[in-house]
């Protein structure tokens, strides 16, 4: 799912529009603003031989996968910013072995996007958000 998608989903069975601001587009804000710091954890992740594809987890309350690298409440943004990979996606079952290769074959550039784990109250979701000064 792109995030032109995400940003423009409304509730399923809503009835009427209604004018409630996703929360994703403060999601899209918060990831313009974290664009550089994620791209650097990400670079250090993989030349630190961590793993090739770096995961970040983005959510507004609390989660137990991957290492805290921007917290909402210290920088005063709406979203919390974690830090994961693949391999620890896949040890913990939210990726399953059988989808492992199906992934990897969308898994964009990691030096281009950020690849992030979307948790709302409605579910989570994949999404590839460039980072700045990448031209799609």
């Amino acid at each position: 799912m792109d995030r032109e998608e995400l940003l423009s989903a409304t509730p399923e069975g809503s009835g009427a529009p209604k004018k409630q601001e996703s929360p994703l587009v403060s999601l899209e804000k918060d990831l313009e603003f974290y664009s550089d710091a994620i791209k650097e954890v990400a670079i250090e992740i993989m030349v630190e031989g961590i793993s090739a594809h770096p995961i970040f987890i983005a959510h507004q309350h609390q989660v137990s996968i991957g290492e805290m690298i921007l917290n909402k409440e210290e920088l005063n943004t709406d979203w919390t910013i974690q830090a994961s990979t693949l391999e620890e996606f896949v040890e913990k079952g939210i990726i399953s072995k059988e989808k492992k290769d199906p992934f990897l074959k969308v898994y964009k550039k990691p030096e281009d996007f950020m690849c992030v784990f979307v948790i709302v109250p409605e579910g989570a979701n994949f999404i590839y958000y460039p980072y700045k000064g990448f031209k799609k």
